[in-house]
């Protein structure tokens, strides 16, 4: 600005001098002379006056801490990666599980439980549970073609969200309240806590009540909350674990072990099979009771509440 003010100054003087010079009568000559010395000191003056500006520019560059200047240069690029990092470990779940093609389909089995291990059961009997209309039991669930939407502003570590009026009643039906413990080791999950009386998966896994308890024909079928794989901690000292415990349990592949432990007394499942259904699909419930197994269901993909995953184990004997 200062430059410019000065240019225009020096112009009007030439101006100033050239209608001297013609009302004076002096020639042209001299007056060509004039303005040359002018531009001269003109340019002299330019010159200098660009000289101070770059070493004014210069020094205050230098009197800038170094590592103030680095800072400057890179935070932007740090903040607009930051950006996209955050935005990436939002979407990579969910785009990594439809790429995946997560199959709905039973997973086929590394290997066979041995028969010895398997443990005799009573004969079948009906399942008293909730079933989708036209489905039953031990029929092959076919999906529609895309996931449900459902309604994000629900709370989701309150398990009566999770299903429609019919099953209200079933979960408010007053029964007696059991305790035991869920054991992971493969997701590093210890200890957890199941009940089957409430609806806060906040504090504590929830069995949907009605189902079999540990070791009895049919299947306790176990609720646990999830979230982003990032925010994945399920350790003992965590006040907020059971808000991210079931995050990773679509990760367990068949062979692995799950124990639950109630009155001293330890069940050992293995890992049979996954799958996932639509969060209406309440034919996950049912109770066939010519077999001793475990579901774990939690919402898939990890942090969203798009479909339902389950797990599905075989009791075993150790």
């Amino acid at each position: 600005m200062a430059r410019t003010h000065s240019a225009h100054h020096q112009h009007q003087n030439l101006v100033k001098l050239y209608r001297q010079a013609l009302k004076d009568g002096v020639s042209l000559d001299k007056i060509e002379k004039k303005a040359d010395k002018l531009v001269q000191r003109f340019i002299a003056a330019d010159k200098q006056e660009t000289a101070e500006v770059r070493y004014k520019d210069k020094h205050f560059r230098q009197a800038i801490p170094k590592a103030l200047r680095l800072g400057a240069a890179i935070l932007p690029t740090i903040l607009l990666l930051l950006g996209f990092g955050l935005v990436g470990s939002a979407t990579f779940p969910i785009l990594a599980y439809y790429v995946g093609d997560f199959s709905e389909n039973v997973s086929a089995l590394k290997s066979p439980i041995p028969q010895d291990q398997l443990l005799e059961v009573t004969p079948l009997v009906v399942a008293n549970s909730s079933l989708a209309d036209g489905e039953k039991f031990g029929q092959e669930f076919q999906s529609d073609s895309g996931p449900v939407m459902l309604n994000s502003a629900l709370d989701y570590t309150d398990l009566s969200n999770w299903f429609s009026e019919t099953e209200l009643a079933v979960l408010a039906t007053p029964q007696e309240t059991v305790t035991y413990i869920l054991d992971i080791p493969k997701l590093n999950i210890q200890e957890a806590k199941v009940i089957n009386d409430g609806t806060d998966l906040s504090r504590s896994l929830i069995q949907y009540p009605g189902t079999a308890l540990p070791g009895q024909p049919g299947s306790p079928v176990i609720f646990g909350h999830s979230v982003l794989r990032q925010f994945y901690n399920p350790q003992l000292n965590n006040p907020r674990r059971y808000n991210s415990i079931f995050s990773t349990i679509m990760t367990l592949e068949p062979g692995d072990k799950i124990y639950l432990t109630q009155d001293d007394i330890r069940y050992t499942y293995v890992m049979q099979s996954k799958t996932e259904v639509k969060p209406t699909d309440t034919y996950i419930l049912s109770q066939n009771y010519n077999s001793r197994l475990l579901k774990l269901v939690t919402c898939v993909p990890e942090g969203t509440y798009l479909r339902r995953g389950v797990i599905t184990a075989q009791l075993i004997k150790e």
